[in-house]
């Protein structure tokens, strides 16, 4: 009897093709965590760096947390290997949050209409 074309040979072979398909994914989740670990450490130490400039140590730390902001985002929530629809919800969502600071920031200023009395 052939056992090549079996049912349980099929399942044997689904069953690798599983198998290092989860090996992929878990050595990519603990490359992520490990680089998250990092991120965190080196949240930490610019925190304890005087850069001699409000700016250049906000600058540092939204860089940080940014890049650590991507690697959840596009790793752990799958946004890397979505569908274009996500994309275009994410892009939405930043066209209002930047729309929406340029509100807030715009009203604010001295000469804009809300000051004007």
């Amino acid at each position: 009897m052939d056992t090549t074309h079996s049912p349980a040979a099929a399942a044997g072979a689904v069953s690798e093709h599983a198998v290092e398909e989860a090996r992929k994914h878990i050595r990519t989740y603990l490359i992520v965590g490990f680089a998250l670990l990092c991120g965190t450490i080196m949240t930490v130490w610019a925190s304890l760096i005087n850069f001699h400039s409000r700016e250049i140590n906000i600058a540092v730390a939204l860089t940080i947390a940014c890049t650590k902001g991507f690697l959840v985002a596009g790793f752990f929530m799958h946004l890397i290997s979505e569908r274009k629809m996500i994309y275009a919800v994410l892009s939405v969502t930043v066209f209002f949050f930047v729309a929406l600071m340029y509100l807030t920031l715009f009203s604010m200023a001295d000469g804009s209409i809300i000051h004007i009395r």
